[in-house]
């Protein structure tokens, strides 16, 4: 009989009672509180400094490009040009950004290439964060 006790009371203090298991669900979901804004400020950041990289890259690409067929892109052509040679073209020895690189930013919306008549050098536009014309901070439009 005494055995049976014995073995009743280690059982029961191996366990968690039920206050406690609260109290570190709670001290889980403040932590949780507290962190994810931070990290998801990391996240939102991260991609606007993507975009701005990929649009550094698109300008090198479309100055390779001038310089191969001696002119930019139009604007029908638009960056597709970079990676596939547009049947107006003969002098065109692309790829000049390779089949990985995303025509489209990093919030999933496809870059915006601008090339008016008469105009001196091309525009590569990503509306950021917000997917439309202006805004600030990570929504602040990005070109090149």
């Amino acid at each position: 009989m005494a055995d049976v006790r014995r073995d009743w009371r280690r059982g029961r203090a191996a366990g968690m009672s039920l206050m406690e298991v609260m109290v570190v669900v709670a001290i889980i979901a403040l932590v949780a509180f507290l962190a994810v804004p931070r990290v998801m400020g990391y996240n939102d950041r991260a991609k606007a400094e993507a975009a701005a990289a990929q649009l550094r890259n698109f300008q090198a690409a479309l100055d390779v490009y001038r310089l191969d067929t001696g002119g930019f892109p139009s604007e029908e052509e638009g960056l597709k040009a970079l990676i596939e040679r547009p049947r107006s073209v003969e002098a065109w020895f692309g790829p000049y950004l390779t089949a990985s690189d995303a025509l489209s930013d990093p919030w999933g919306a496809p870059y915006l290439y601008e090339y008016p008549q008469g105009a001196v050098l091309p525009v590569v536009t990503s509306f950021g964060a917000d997917q439309r014309k202006g805004g600030d901070g990570l929504a602040a439009d990005l070109s090149q």
